[in-house]
């Protein structure tokens, strides 16, 4: 098997694959020589989240494996809206919105892949290069025209909101024909041959295979990833405080060890293969772990997850505030930090440094007793820190057991 024909059988061992247009063709591509292959992404927010993670994962394993990695920016899809598994239209930005949105998006890739010129190199475009410029006539003329909207109204996207009788614009109607364009566009300009996504995707992924084979007749081939959720049927990066971003400064380099630090037990495997690059046989050794001991695989997963985003030395940091904090019961100083004029309501910096979504929720944790100031109880929602609570220039504020921020005077 070459090198780049190794991806496939990889994605599969690792456990990215749920769906493959024509299997045995696409291996037979990939033992050609370095395939190009890309994911799209709206710039929806400032920052990726971990939602997107098996996404970026799946396009570092294709660098890996000696092929080339595509990252698609939507900058001209953004404005129309995915309507996939989404009960209403999402908001429209404008365009200096959007741009913030991706620069922002750039620095989670800068972590992730190496990009340049060479042929395995890593390229960042923006549909909005060639969506911007379309002649709506003769774009319904020339791609239009290759669509079924008999077919369309099949598609679980559409089909989902039409059967709950919610709204789907003409607008958000269109999204479908703009993706499959982007993977003729990109065909047509650098030779790409494979579109991947999430299990959502899997209608519009084939839509575009279809028009690329159609119009040019180039290969053209699709893989989504399964729909992500935790063994409880949680929704994958989804926590009490909110989205867990990948931009450290959303989500400090700390928080984001946690998060992994907190799997759960039933998860732990399938996490290492997908979000870690540990061999898999160290990945079943870990996942055969149990009682106590399953803590342990708990860390190698965070440790080896937060050092691919933010380097090996802050995933160490994070490793090793984390047994200070709660092997030793220290406040570490390289806990994340907030820096506050004081006196100020506890239930106010709660809010302010994202350590919950609103000031109901810090209002219920601490009436459930899930508050600690300097490890003592919080028991009044109106309780401040103060000058006095300072202990070297910081008071630490604690939710649960595995939460914690040093309060600063600013």
């Amino acid at each position: 098997m070459t090198a780049t024909a190794d991806f496939l059988h990889q994605a599969k061992t690792r456990g990215f694959i749920h769906q493959v247009t024509d299997e045995a063709a696409l291996h037979a591509r990939l033992a050609q020589g370095p395939l190009p292959g890309y994911i799209g992404f709206d710039a929806t927010a400032d920052s990726l989240h971990v939602g997107s993670l098996v996404q970026i994962m799946l396009l570092r394993l294709l660098q890996r494996t000696g092929n080339r990695p595509v990252v698609l920016m939507g900058g001209g899809t953004t404005k129309v809206g995915d309507p996939s598994f989404r009960d209403e239209a999402r908001p429209l930005l404008d365009d200096a919105r959007i741009e913030a949105n991706k620069a922002g998006i750039r620095k989670v890739f800068d972590n992730f892949l190496s990009f340049g010129d060479g042929p395995t190199d890593a390229i960042m475009l923006d549909n909005a290069e060639w969506l911007d410029r379309l002649l709506y006539i003769p774009f319904l003329r020339d791609i239009g025209r290759h669509f079924s909207v008999n077919r369309m109204l099949t598609m679980d996207s559409v089909r989902l909101r039409l059967d709950r009788e919610q709204n789907l614009s003409f607008l958000e109607f269109n999204y479908m024909l703009l993706q499959a364009y982007d993977f003729l566009e990109l065909s047509r300009r650098h030779r790409v041959a494979l579109q991947m996504g999430g299990s959502d995707q899997w209608g519009n992924i084939v839509m575009g295979t279809d028009l690329c084979r159609r119009i040019d007749g180039s290969d053209a081939f699709g893989i989504t990833t399964p729909l992500l959720t935790t063994a409880s049927g949680a929704k994958m990066g989804k926590t009490a405080a909110g989205a867990v971003w990948l931009n450290a400064d959303r989500v400090s380099p700390y928080d984001y060890w946690q998060f992994w630090r907190n799997t759960e037990d039933a998860d732990v495997g399938r996490f290492l293969g997908l979000f870690t690059e540990l061999p898999m046989e160290e990945v079943a050794r870990l996942a055969a772990l149990r009682g106590a001991e399953v803590n342990d695989a708990k860390k190698v997963l965070a440790t080896e997850a937060t050092a691919l985003l933010h380097g090996r030395a802050a995933a160490e940091a994070a490793a090793e505030t984390a047994r200070r904090t709660f092997e030793e019961g220290a406040a570490a100083e390289t806990l994340p930090s907030h820096a506050t004029g004081l006196p100020v309501g506890i239930v106010e910096i709660m809010v302010e440094a994202r350590l919950v979504a609103s000031k109901g929720e810090a209002r219920r944790l601490i009436a459930q007793g899930g508050v600690r100031l300097n490890d003592a109880p919080v028991t009044d929602a109106a309780a401040q820190v103060g000058p006095a609570d300072l202990r070297d220039g910081a008071a630490k504020l604690s939710l649960g057991r595995k939460r914690h921020l040093l309060v600063r005077a600013g």
